[in-house]
């Protein structure tokens, strides 16, 4: 007969039952923050503190000047410094910026803005904490006063931890920091903080970042634009985005007596004609007490929402880097031969949220990543896709973005890019939303929306076309001069043979040969200049069409050298 277990009461069990802070589940699940790996999560934590300064900066309207560190204190132990030259944080606020999470001026706005959370320089905190339980230096200079703490957090509670502070008597407005994390390591990499600062520099021309690694080598990026970008302002939720719960909620905390000049106030494009339709489309007063309201009565007010025709959301909560500033920063930096830069009109996705595609194609010259070298010792170049998101450098998770995925489903063999993964290319792609739909906590990779993934497709043809007129104008240079050096070649030969025949002066014929052929690639020059005015208006639909013909010669050519490849296998069978 098998033994009867003790059943365990509910009583026993609730004395396991335990409430955990956002601090303690990150500290377990630190991945979620994208800090796993030794070289990502070394790069993830100067882009957080990176990120943070510029964003500063720009809201203190400051030419951002930004100094970066890497000092080596052991076998993958390092110090990270990032000081920059804003407005700093006050004695009040250092604390919550640094050693708290979810805590933040970012969060709760509809802005464009680098982060979103309010976790990243405090998942940093924690994460020097975890790894070599030390605290985090800071010195802050704000209009007021100078001083420098120590602070670390207490993952328990979610609260930072002050462990020392002092007034500091000198002259500094700005904020550096320095921390200390083990389990991470230096490298020159495409996913090295080298490249994230680089790219970081190509996004945000204004910004002067120096930036020292551990071997001491000094890399400065110059600013290459002295206007400091307009801010976004911050917009109200747009109705056509709105859900059940948010509309509760924002009527639980409105000041509003009514629920006709609550929706009017809290929400984007609300007027009283919109007010009129809604209320011809509900079965309850617009006139009571917003706080009043039920789920059900939400229910029918949302539905409501999506029957009405409302203006897009108001578009001024977007600042595009811009077209002439993405090329002088494309230009300084990866020296192409070739650019273009496309940016859409802003669009909606998801029913609500505003956003804006920016797109530069650079090709030739140095675009592209450096992927070693041939026999000869030339260079071999691989294609690059720079993915940005409200100009942040997104530089992991590369295959779930919908950025990688949008340039993966262009068929670049129409433009002209015979092998697009092997070819001197650099794809160029800016996001910017009042909310970018990241994948994860960790801001990686953006969702695949289906309105995103189309304008960005458009925006790709859209250079694609510029890139075929570019790519054809160099065919046909080459072309040229390889008919120029071909003419001259044979024109001395036959120079020299009728010089024999005709006991006349070889330099003299060789001069008319030369002006004939000279006159013959003027013809072609010509001609060419005509195609070239031609291409200038190509559509989409004429370069299918070359594109088709392309296809259909180089399948006569296959058949022809298969049919040829069976002739010589059948004769060597009789042999």
């Amino acid at each position: 007969m098998s033994e009867v277990k003790e059943m365990i009461s509910a009583e026993e069990l609730a004395k396991e039952f335990k409430e955990h802070s956002v601090a303690e589940f990150f500290k377990k699940n630190r991945q979620m923050l994208g800090l796993t790996g030794k070289i990502k999560t070394l790069t993830v934590i100067i882009h957080e503190y990176v990120s943070n300064s510029l964003d500063a900066c720009e809201e203190a309207k400051i030419l951002p000047d930004i100094e970066v560190q890497v000092k080596e204190l052991g076998e993958e132990h390092y110090e990270v410094m990032v000081k920059d030259n804003g407005p700093g944080l006050t004695k009040e606020t250092v604390g919550k910026a640094l050693g708290q999470l979810l805590a933040g001026t970012k969060f709760h706005r509809l802005i464009q803005q680098r982060g979103q959370q309010g976790i990243g320089a405090s998942g940093c905190t924690l994460l020097s904490l975890i790894t070599t339980g030390k605290p985090i230096q800071v010195i802050s200079g704000t209009s007021k006063d100078v001083f420098k703490c120590e602070l670390t957090i207490d993952p328990k509670k979610n609260e930072p931890k002050i462990i020392s502070i002092e007034d500091l008597d000198k002259k500094y407005r700005g904020l550096a920091i320095k921390a200390q994390f083990k389990e991470i390591k230096y490298q020159r990499s495409d996913q090295g903080p080298l490249e994230y600062l680089r790219r970081t520099a190509i996004a945000n021309p204004h910004a002067k970042i120096t930036f020292t690694e551990p071997d001491g080598t000094v890399t400065v990026f110059e600013r290459s634009s002295h206007e400091i970008p307009k801010r976004p302002q911050p917009i109200k939720p747009h109705p056509k985005g709105a859900t059940v719960d948010e509309l509760l909620t924002l009527a639980k905390h409105t000041k509003a007596r009514k629920i006709s000049s609550f929706l009017k106030e809290e929400f984007d494009r609300i007027g009283d004609k919109a007010i009129e339709d809604i209320s011809k489309l509900v079965h309850f007063d617009l006139n009571c007490d917003p706080k009043s309201l039920t789920w059900e009565q939400a229910e029918e007010i949302i539905k409501a929402f999506r029957k009405i025709d409302f203006i897009a959301p108001r578009l001024d909560a977007l600042i595009p880097i811009g077209e002439e500033r993405i090329k002088k920063s494309i230009k300084a930096i990866v020296e192409p031969e070739f650019i273009e830069v496309v940016e859409r009109k802003p669009a909606v996705y998801r029913g609500g949220f505003p956003f804006c595609v920016e797109v530069g194609v650079a090709f030739g010259g140095n675009a592209g990543r450096l992927a070693g070298k041939d026999e000869e010792g030339k260079p071999i170049w691989k294609a690059e896709i720079m993915r940005f998101a409200n100009r942040t450098p997104l530089l992991f998770d590369s295959g779930g973005c919908a950025l990688t995925q949008a340039v993966q489903s262009i068929d670049w063999k129409r433009y002209g890019i015979k092998d697009f993964d092997n070819s001197p290319i650099t794809i160029f792609i800016h996001l910017l939303s009042v909310h970018i739909p990241y994948t994860g906590a960790g801001k990686q990779a953006v969702s695949p929306e289906e309105e995103i993934m189309e304008e960005i497709r458009l925006a790709l043809m859209e250079a694609g076309r510029k890139i075929y007129r570019f790519i054809g104008y160099q065919r046909r240079m080459a072309e040229r001069e390889a008919k120029r050096k071909m003419y001259y070649k044979y024109a001395t030969e036959v120079a020299s043979a009728l010089s024999v025949l005709t006991n006349k002066d070889k330099k003299e014929i060789e001069e008319k040969l030369h002006a004939l052929v000279l006159k013959h690639l003027k013809i072609e020059e010509k001609k060419e200049a005509e195609e070239a005015k031609k291409m200038e208006n190509i559509t989409e639909e004429e370069i299918e069409k070359a594109y088709q013909k392309l296809k259909e010669k180089e399948k006569k050519k296959e058949v022809k050298k298969s049919k040829k490849a069976s002739i010589e296998a059948e004769e060597g069978g009789e042999e």
